[in-house]
């Protein structure tokens, strides 16, 4: 792919909050880059940064701000456009789907106005097209009797219609680019497991690339081409799928793929990674993962490891195992 033009490009992102004289340094350093028709995972514990950088990107941190670095699309630089320009390309070049439907959705509009709120920002089409363009978004989301459901309200539908509705309304103005952060955490398994296949066939049929975010690596395995493994604000592996699942190279990466229970573990204790991710304006000197880190050195604690090249476009940011 390294022939192929980037969609986005994200390079030493930083996002900080600050208030008064702390400083909290949610995303740290981050790079990252996507191309044209691929699925992308960040993979993290919460607290790693994950959904700061995705709102990043759009645009969306109104009580942080971005201290450093560059985002890059297409052939814009959305760290320079100011709120009319931003506002022109959400929804209708990237648009997100968000964790929690039940808080993203406004319970006072029925569904089909807030899909058509939408399209009459972004088109320029008489209402029976729009209306036509909404009826078309649900049917392609798999929700029944979708005219109907048009005049629903958020409360008179399942968790999995309404992921199904945030689905609908990130693709109803054909996106470039859909960045989902954990769309699949409020619903049950069987939910989850539909959800991940609707958003992998809505990826193929339109060769859209998606940006997924997640703490779950059991579910990257299903979706993804490349993953991107987070911690403490920045970005400590990353690999295709392949490499990452069969090769993880950083303590970190391997203590994410131990903690996923297999049938193989049945009736075994699960294994969990020690401590907590770091309070982003308390990080520790050094690896930011050395306080929880099996192989961590007298060295770890003071330098802050680059990336190491270990072949086949994988990386990690650590130098004791590589």
């Amino acid at each position: 792919m390294t022939d192929t033009p980037t969609l986005l490009t994200v390079q030493d992102l930083r996002v900080y909050f600050e208030k008064e004289e702390t400083v909290a340094k949610a995303v740290d350093g981050v790079d990252f880059e996507i191309y044209p028709g691929e699925t992308v995972c960040l993979v993290g514990e919460s607290g790693c940064g994950k959904t700061v950088t995705a709102l990043s990107l759009l645009g969306l941190i109104p009580m942080g701000r971005i201290r450093q670095g560059s985002v890059r699309f297409q052939d814009m630089e959305i760290t320079s456009l100011d709120r009319k320009r931003l506002e022109k390309i959400r929804g209708k070049n990237m648009s997100m789907v968000f964790q929690d439907p039940l808080t993203s959705l406004n319970p006072v509009f029925s569904i089909g106005e807030q899909i058509q709120e939408i399209l009459r920002t972004h088109e320029n089409l008489d209402t029976r097209k729009i209306e036509k363009r909404c009826v078309n978004a649900l049917q392609d989301v798999g929700i029944s009797s979708p005219r109907e459901r048009l005049g629903s309200f958020p409360h008179e539908l399942s968790g999995g219609q309404l992921q199904r509705v945030m689905i609908a309304m990130a693709l109803v103005c054909n996106p470039e680019l859909i960045i989902a952060d954990e769309p699949t955490t409020a619903l049950d398994v069987t939910i989850q497991a539909q959800i991940l296949n609707l958003l992998k066939s809505v990826q193929k049929q339109g060769s859209r690339s998606v940006l997924y975010i997640t703490h779950d690596l059991g579910v990257v395995a299903n979706v993804a081409q490349r993953v991107y493994v987070m911690y403490a604000g920045v970005i400590v592996e990353q690999g295709s799928v392949k490499s990452i699942f069969e090769n993880p190279r950083h303590p970190y990466t391997q203590g994410l793929l131990a903690s996923i229970p297999t049938l193989a573990k049945k009736g075994s204790k699960l294994f969990s990674i020690e401590g907590n991710v770091p309070d982003p304006a308390h990080k520790p000197s050094g690896c930011p993962f050395h306080p929880r880190c099996h192989a961590a050195r007298q060295s770890c604690k003071k330098e802050f490891p680059g990336m190491v090249d270990c072949g086949d476009e994988h990386k990690s940011r650590c130098p004791v195992l590589n």
